[in-house]
């Protein structure tokens, strides 16, 4: 599984049929908070990987929900934890949080409460996914998750990934919103963030 197909799954039908359900929001509503709130969303994982004081316990938390079965997406949002969800969100937007849900919402058109509660929804999906493909690839190698992380954001133009995943009926409609973490050091900002930098100005 690459980032295409994480996104893919996250932003397929039965997901976003899902999503809308548990946040109680539209399907349009949660393709266009989904598609501006993502790519900040893995901005943050990766840094939480990478960070001294997180790499840990996100490895653990990556690894716990890589046991979700997300084989039935409309039987595991059904159930998902929402408040879970929201303390996902926190720890990857981390100081970020309210002036990323406020700018998804100024953009999109979608409330703060309504931005926020589609967040909280795709949370733990978008960790079990990530759960599952670093647990998979540890399997075959002795990569820590920060070097699986990165070489999973690698070389990728994670906008226009998104437009391809919403077509372009509603692509036009969500402009991606990213409030940028300063990158740590030259590699992560020639990675996703340097990829990212010149779609989100």
């Amino acid at each position: 599984m690459d980032l295409s197909a994480i996104l893919g799954t996250v932003m397929s039908n039965d997901s976003v049929s899902g999503l809308s359900q548990a946040a109680g929001v539209s399907n349009d509503e949660v393709k266009n908070v989904l598609s501006a709130a993502l790519p900040s969303l893995m901005n943050g994982a990766l840094a939480q990987s990478e960070g001294i004081d997180t790499s840990a316990g996100f490895a653990g938390a990556l690894a716990q929900h890589a046991a979700d079965n997300t084989g039935d997406l409309s039987a595991f949002l059904s159930n998902v934890d929402m408040k879970d969800g929201s303390k996902i969100v926190a720890h990857l937007l981390g100081s970020n949080t309210d002036a990323t849900v406020a700018e998804i919402s100024e953009k999109t058109g979608v409330s703060a409460a309504n931005t926020g509660s589609v967040l909280s929804a795709a949370a733990p999906l978008l960790m079990s996914l990530l759960g599952q493909e670093t647990s998979s690839q540890q399997q075959n190698s002795s990569a820590g998750v920060s070097t699986i992380m990165s070489a999973l954001l690698s070389n990728v133009d994670m906008g226009s990934l998104l437009m391809g995943l919403l077509g372009s009926s509603t692509a036009t409609t969500a402009t991606p919103a990213v409030t940028e973490a300063k990158p740590k050091d030259e590699k992560q900002s020639n990675g996703l963030l340097g990829l990212l930098g010149g779609l989100f100005k």
